[in-house]
């Protein structure tokens, strides 16, 4: 049985075939401009009401939701049909209120580092999956009165692995909830193929590279997805879609205690990203259970980012939201009460991906 957000407007159509023509546009309206289910749409007659909420239930459950940052914080747990789980973030800041989003529930690419990553991954998610996580955090965001401004794409999964459903619910995170293109940001470890595809769409959305590394040896062990496409593949195609989009590209840089916070390392990440133009996000490690390593102390982010910013670079020091409730950036892992959820049918990374940077 589709979701709410499953349908398109077509499908949507031939389900109140025996309405009024208008009755489509109003439920669409409902859905996407009014944020509400169909039980809530008191402008339609209440047997129609009935009829579409039990025809269009929702996609994800509601597990539980915990806050942090004096309530500024939100982490949705989510159940999905056939009972995996993912997780959602809102975060409300001074001037903008940006949910981060899953694409799958857990991940296939293995980053040693990242606790969705040690997880293993179950399935991709749907365009309406991800679409309804958004709808949810815009609800929450009015309710409180914030509007939603930014969505990114940095939650569970690899979205460039579940491409055409991340195009798909882009499409219509900006036709129809009317979300800036600019202020959608899809994040990836290095998909080469996807970021070409992403490069020849309409939409001019925001990449974020997760680099972590500027040498192909130290971005094997860290990103194992480095090994099918290395650095200088990822970088062709970065500049692929900077020529083709003119928009600027983020890399980001998980700061590892003594893995890749070096000066050294600063100099190869300036030598990558000033060619590029690229802005480069600083976050220092986030703990996660499977890996032992510390992120880098502050004394260090902060040389870091002056080292680059000597060589031309822009570099910014992400501020940690969510630690207290495992919902900060690489912690995600649909955990329930600080307990590893089960990913049916989970499938983990090939042999040896996922082993620590210092020992591999």
């Amino acid at each position: 049985m589709p979701s709410a957000y499953e349908l398109d407007r077509d499908a949507l159509a031939l389900l109140l075939a025996d309405q009024p023509p208008y009755r489509c546009s109003q439920v669409w309206r409902g859905l996407y401009q009014g944020l509400r289910r169909p039980g809530e749409m008191t402008d339609l007659p209440p047997a129609l009401r009935d009829r579409l909420e039990a025809a269009l239930p929702p996609g994800l459950t509601e597990l539980s939701r915990s806050e942090a940052d004096g309530g500024s914080t939100l982490c949705w747990l989510w159940s999905l049909p056939g009972g995996a789980r993912v997780e959602t973030v809102l975060m409300h800041h001074r001037d903008r209120s940006t949910v981060c989003v899953s694409s799958q529930a857990g991940c296939a690419m293995g980053c040693s580092f990242c606790a969705t990553g040690q997880a293993g991954f179950a399935r991709h998610l749907s365009a309406g999956e991800i679409v309804e996580q958004v709808v949810a955090a815009a609800r929450e965001s009015r309710r409180v009165g914030r509007r939603l401004s930014n969505v990114v794409f940095m939650g569970m999964g690899e979205p460039l692995a579940n491409y055409d459903r991340v195009s798909a619910a882009l499409a219509r995170l900006h036709g129809e909830l009317g979300l800036s293109a600019r202020h959608l940001t899809v994040s990836t470890v290095g998909v080469v193929p996807g970021i070409r595809r992403l490069a020849a769409e309409a939409l001019p959305v925001t990449l974020a590279v997760s680099l972590h590394a500027a040498n192909d040896r130290l971005r094997d062990r860290l990103v194992p997805l480095n090994r099918r496409y290395p650095i200088a593949a990822l970088l062709e195609a970065c500049g692929e879609y900077r020529r083709v989009t003119r928009r600027r590209l983020s890399f980001e840089w998980a700061m590892i205690d003594g893995v890749n916070d070096t000066n050294a390392d600063a100099d190869e990440l300036a030598a990558l990203a000033a060619p590029l133009g690229a802005h480069v996000n600083l976050i220092p490690l986030n703990p996660t259970p499977g890996y032992p390593v510390r992120g880098s102390p502050p004394a260090r982010v902060g040389g870091f980012r002056d080292r680059l910013a000597t060589r031309g670079v822009n570099a910014t020091v992400r501020h940690t939201r969510g630690g207290s409730i495992n919902a900060a950036c690489g912690q995600l892992a649909a955990r329930a009460g600080g307990t590893p959820a089960p990913l049916p049918g989970r499938r983990t990374a090939r042999p040896g991906v996922a082993r620590l940077a210092a020992g591999a």
